[in-house]
């Protein structure tokens, strides 16, 4: 066996490595898509390889969640609650966090250092060790079972503000000077120049911060008091509640809510990989 035979062999081993490990991690993801197409009475029948070839298939399920009032939920309002929030979140993080990363690194003031310092010293606080303060604040402005409530407090977050900070580092200097020759404000310069040079570290931001806020659980459960405001994680928790558990409609109702996350995902992965091995270039 020659040497480029020996490679070849060893590519197409390594090809089907990463197949096999691919679909045991996406063995899940199908099996809660076959499910929430098959009838209540043949989700848990038939188990094994057999559960990935239904013998029928039904929208039921779907239509149950979506328009059957009946069920007593509102999915459509459960998806527009955290859609909303959650984009208000990243738009917004996005503006507050870049810019406070473009001070930190471009802008020479007293402090920077000790505002950084504290900025990575709170990222390593735990969420549930702060709970309390803020809800009593949250209740105190009367935004309990508001929107402001969902997404505010979560706009500045101290990891992206430092993946910003590690981004911004690598931008070269000349093109700020050449800005800043030709007589272009701070401001100017950083929607102009830094912006438009950092894509990658804002589709990586975007990406981070809507799948870690699309999951939330426990905070919208804490201040949302009624169906108004609740969001999607939180209304499908209350499908468990009912004393006759259908799983094909929580079925169903997890399947709708990966449809987000993969579609921006797919949005933004040109950009993604990019972005995460460029913030992490320089110290």
């Amino acid at each position: 066996m020659n040497y480029k035979t020996k490679k070849r062999l060893a590519k197409v081993g390594v090809n089907l490595t990463i197949i096999v490990v691919g679909l045991l991690f996406i063995a899940p993801l199908l099996w809660m898509i076959i499910s929430s197409l098959k009838p209540e009475t043949k989700i848990f029948t038939q188990m094994g390889l057999e559960a990935f070839i239904p013998e029928s298939l039904t929208f039921e399920n779907y239509y149950n969640i979506l328009f059957n009032k009946e069920t007593g939920t509102n999915f459509f309002l459960y998806m527009w609650n955290s859609l909303y929030t959650v984009g208000m979140i990243v738009i917004l993080g996005l503006i507050v966090n870049s810019l406070c990363a473009y001070a930190l690194v471009k802008l020479k003031f007293p402090g920077a250092g000790l505002i950084l310092m504290i900025i990575i010293a709170l990222y390593i606080v735990p969420f549930e060790s702060v709970l309390i303060p803020l809800y009593l604040i949250v209740n105190a402005f009367g935004w309990v079972n508001e929107y402001p409530a969902l997404y505010v407090p979560f706009i500045a977050n101290c990891f992206n503000i430092f993946l910003f900070r590690q981004f911004f580092l690598n931008i070269p200097k000349e093109l700020e000077e050449a800005a800043h020759i030709d007589g272009a404000s701070p401001w100017t310069t950083f929607w102009r120049i830094i912006v438009p040079n950092a894509k990658p570290v804002f589709a990586t931001s975007a990406i981070l911060t809507f799948v870690t806020h699309w999951s939330d659980f426990m905070w919208p459960l804490i201040v949302t008091t009624g169906a108004s405001k609740r969001t999607v994680q939180v209304g499908i928790q209350y499908l468990f509640t009912d004393n006759n558990i259908q799983y094909g409609e929580i079925m169903a109702a997890l399947s709708l809510t990966t449809i987000p996350v993969i579609l921006i995902f797919l949005f933004f992965q040109r950009y993604y990989v990019q972005g995460i091995t460029s913030s992490g270039v320089k110290g």
